[in-house]
C-alpha cells in the first residue's frame, strides 16, 4: 500500500508540473497573439486598408518594391528605379484607401 501512495503522489506532482509549463506557455502565446493582432489593427487603421492577409502581403510587395527602387537609385540606375519606384506605389495605392 505504501508503494501506490508514493507512485499516485509522483504521478500528480508530475501532472502538476506539467499543467503549471502548459499554463504559462499558453499564457505567453496568448500574450504574444494578442500583441500581434493589436499591432495589425493599429497599422491597418493607421494605412487606411484591410487587416485581411491579401492586403498585408500586398503591403510587403510594396514595400519591396520601394527598396528595390532606393538600391537601383543608390547604383546610379535611374531608369531600373523609375521602374521599381512606380510599381511599389501602384501595388501600394490598391491598398490604402
Amino acid at each position: 500500500m505504501h508503494v501506490e501512495g508514493f507512485f499516485e503522489w509522483l504521478g500528480q506532482a508530475l501532472g502538476a508540473v506539467i499543467r503549471f509549463i502548459v499554463d504559462g506557455l499558453s499564457g505567453l502565446f496568448n500574450l504574444l497573439a494578442n500583441a500581434g493582432s493589436n499591432f495589425i489593427e493599429g497599422l491597418s487603421r493607421t494605412l487606411g486598408m484591410d487587416t485581411s492577409l491579401v492586403s498585408i502581403l500586398a503591403l510587403i510587395i510594396g514595400l519591396m518594391l520601394l527598396y528595390s527602387a532606393i538600391r537601383a537609385f543608390m547604383r546610379a540606375s535611374i531608369i531600373l528605379g523609375i521602374i521599381w519606384l512606380v510599381l511599389g506605389l501602384w501595388v501600394l495605392s490598391w491598398i490604402i484607401h
